[in-house]
């Protein structure tokens, strides 16, 4: 069975959330700045929408410098806990599309790893389909537009969703990857920064095509072993690193699907205390209490609802955690006749716990 893997990456995230929250800031210049103790003189960009992109604002460049390039641009705060939120919602509608839980990859609070070999057995064609779906997904749940990458390992998928953007989808199959990398700039090949970029000019590579055809003895004598093999394949666009679930500072979830379709209680509720108990032996592991509770419930249409509840205070407590995600799964039984898929149980706003031990730790 051929790999599958979909890289998908939302477009200007920060920027593209406060317009929708916002609808004024459509077609204006939004820049997102991360301000230092200094106020609004000092600080440095976060993001930038296209129209402010268009005037030469850059990501990590100085509000100031910003401000000087585009005048009449709206400038605002960053939020990080309010797009973190939207992020943990994003994250669960593009897991439910994976083919596993351990076959998702968070790599930052705007884009993600998938692998779908198995539920597209792996078809490049049925691939398409599925990253249209994420794509409505995201659209339909947050109102925000994503690009995506399709193709046989994670260095193409992410290079391809960087093809069209904004909103695009670039698919390519084995057969094309070789079409596809070779007439780019070499500086396009990821993982390749500037330092190496300068050195590869200095060696007369320009183009990714040259230096997949380049002597990989002589990639070695200049870069050394491990980075001159690599540079070798992956401009071959030979990538074998796996996609693997990586535990995620700001929250701990679980997702599983069901034997079935289906409204079975016993069923639902059975597989629900098993993400319960799992999440919670992850909070006992890295010592964190919780504040939030979030159950995720994918239909048998594939749709994704979401229902949250903060606590009054933190908690590391087993019992809370069960009862708190019953209630939440009782309502949605009762406000939905779908059969369930799919479902998830995460906990959210986390804090250190520091020398009080929870009661689950003493069994």
């Amino acid at each position: 069975m051929e790999r599958v893997i979909i890289h998908v990456d939302m477009d200007y995230f920060y920027a593209a959330i406060e317009e929708r929250e916002d609808p004024s800031l459509k077609d204006k210049a939004v820049v997102v700045c991360m301000y230092s103790n200094r106020g609004e003189e000092g600080g440095a960009v976060s993001t930038s929408n296209y129209i402010a992109r268009k005037a030469g604002i850059r990501s990590a460049m100085p509000c100031r410098q910003a401000r000087s390039l585009k005048p009449d641009a709206i400038f605002l705060p960053v939020r990080k806990q309010f797009y973190e939120d939207i992020s943990a919602r994003v994250m669960d509608i593009l897991s439910s599309h994976a083919d596993s839980d351990e076959s998702f990859e968070k790599i930052s609070i705007d884009e993600a790893f998938l692998e779908i070999s198995q539920n597209c057995a792996g078809n490049f064609e049925k691939a398409i389909d599925i990253g249209l779906l994420i794509k409505n997904d995201v659209l339909e749940h947050e109102k925000l537009t994503c690009s995506v990458g399709i193709g046989p390992n994670k260095l193409i998928a992410k290079m391809a969703s960087s093809f069209k953007k904004p909103d695009g989808m670039t698919l390519v199959k084995p057969e094309d990857v070789t079409d596809f990398l070779s007439p780019m700039p070499v500086k396009k090949l990821w993982g390749i920064g500037k330092v190496t970029e300068e050195k590869l000019q200095q060696m007369s590579i320009e183009t990714i095509g040259q230096l997949a055809a380049y002597d990989a003895q002589e990639l070695i004598a200049v870069f050394g072993k491990n980075r001159g093999t690599w540079l070798k394949k992956a401009a071959s666009g030979i990538d074998e690193t796996p996609v693997t679930e990586k535990t995620a500072t700001d929250q701990i979830g679980r997702m599983a699907s069901l034997k079935e379709d289906t409204r079975d209680n016993g069923e639902i509720f059975s597989l629900m205390n098993e993400l319960v108990d799992d999440v919670i032996k992850k909070a006992v592991s890295r010592k964190v209490s919780f504040r939030s509770v979030t159950i995720t419930v994918i239909f048998s249409n594939f749709r994704m609802a979401t229902k949250s509840r903060t606590l009054n205070h933190a908690v590391s407590d087993k019992g809370i955690l069960h009862e708190t995600a019953r209630e939440i799964m009782l309502q949605f039984l009762r406000e939905s006749s779908m059969d369930f898929r799919r479902i998830g149980v995460r906990v959210g706003n986390l804090q250190q716990n520091i020398g009080q031990k929870s009661l689950f730790e003493y069994f």
